[in-house]
């Protein structure tokens, strides 16, 4: 498929022009490909031939083009969703196919919706969800962060990923008290920071093929780095995915304790940092699933008496929006009845309701599970 947007003809700039004869061939060998498919992902339920038509001249002020959007969609086609914004503009400038992907993803939020201001709400009316440790391996809630002023991964050049680590660095290893920790440039590791990443398995690598094909994965380890505390309960991954992942997680079940160092942590690093935000979207990000919040707030649970009867595990969730994966998370498998369980909603509800969505599905999953 195309690379991204600045391998055309310009610097990564605003400039005027159409989209390519070259991108136009491709774009349409892609739609034809997607529609003669059986794939089952958002991109193929809403990019209808007149919507195509569309936006298939368009393009950001960055260069973007709607190629840019659907590539990882149209080349891996067992895709979920298949559509990633290459930068903030897309989701206004594609509106048309971004919009009821959004929608359709989070629950009925729809192209007049606003998301609501940030409110991290009552951090202490959060709870253990499992006290005696019977159900829950770990918990962990996560954000995404855009850093204001450069565009996603497709868009950065080499320079501009040297700037942002150098930036996120600098504020990380600026954390005092419980997140006091140390930053680990992925560019020249050594062997052994190397080896205890991947044992705790804090290290994220090249290549996955999602991100990959929407060109998300250039200049490969330049302005890549991890950061965690002494404790490996907080931990931030700089430029895999999004600009920046926020990690707060521990074995057990204290997801009160979990979200309470989130809150903190973050608000610790926008002191440094100015961070994207849109007043209909909220925070913005790569993938259209994860906007608004940002908020993924999980468990590892063994639930063996649900697992064998699946169906019924999944209904207990929806019940709560949340989302059942395998356990090693999207694209994985369940390893000895053990599930990994998130919130599905970010979108239209305050990062407090979220997570307080997702604690009182947990809830009531194991008091079906110790029902059983």
């Amino acid at each position: 498929m195309a690379k991204a947007c600045h391998q055309c003809e310009k610097k990564c700039g605003k400039h005027a022009g159409g989209v390519s004869p070259d991108v136009l061939k491709k774009l349409e060998e892609g739609f034809a490909k997607l529609q003669g498919s059986d794939a089952k992902s958002l991109l193929k339920k809403y990019l209808t031939r007149s919507i195509f038509d569309r936006l298939k001249n368009k393009r950001t002020t960055f260069g973007s083009t709607l190629l840019d959007c659907i590539q990882s969609g149209v080349e891996n086609l067992d895709s979920g969703i298949g559509i990633y914004a290459p930068d903030a503009e897309a989701y206004d400038v594609f509106a048309e196919l971004f919009d009821p992907v959004i929608e359709d993803y989070h629950i009925g939020f729809t192209k007049t919706s606003k998301h609501p201001q940030s409110d991290w709400g009552n951090v202490n009316s959060l709870v253990n969800v499992d006290p005696t440790g019977d159900f829950v391996v770990s918990t962990r809630v996560r954000c995404g962060r855009s850093l204001q002023g450069y565009p996603f991964n497709p868009c950065l050049t080499e320079d501009q990923y040297k700037e942002m680590e150098k930036s996120v660095s600098s504020a990380l290893t600026g954390l005092k008290g419980q997140f006091e920790g140390k930053f680990y440039p992925l560019t020249g590791m050594n062997k052994q920071d190397q080896q205890q990443l991947i044992d705790d398995h804090f290290l994220f690598k090249e290549g996955d093929r999602f991100l990959q094909a929407a060109n998300a994965c250039r200049f490969w380890p330049t302005g890549r780095g991890i950061f965690h505390n002494s404790s490996k309960t907080f931990l931030v991954w700089c430029n895999e995915e999004d600009h920046l992942r926020i990690i707060s997680m521990q074995m057990g079940g204290d997801l009160g304790e979990v979200y309470r160092r989130l809150v903190e942590g973050v608000s610790e690093i926008e002191k440094s940092l100015k961070f994207s935000r849109s007043d209909r979207l909220g925070y913005l990000t790569f993938c259209p699933t994860n906007l608004g919040t940002t908020i993924r707030a999980s468990v590892h649970i063994k639930v063996p008496k649900l697992a064998k009867n699946y169906a019924g595990l999944e209904e207990v969730a929806g019940k709560y929006n949340l989302q059942v994966r395998g356990t090693h998370g999207e694209h994985s498998a369940a390893e000895d009845g053990v599930y990994d369980i998130s919130n599905k909603r970010r979108m239209g509800l305050t990062e407090y309701e979220a997570v307080k969505e997702m604690q009182d599905g947990i809830l009531e999953i194991i008091k079906v599970e110790s029902s059983m």
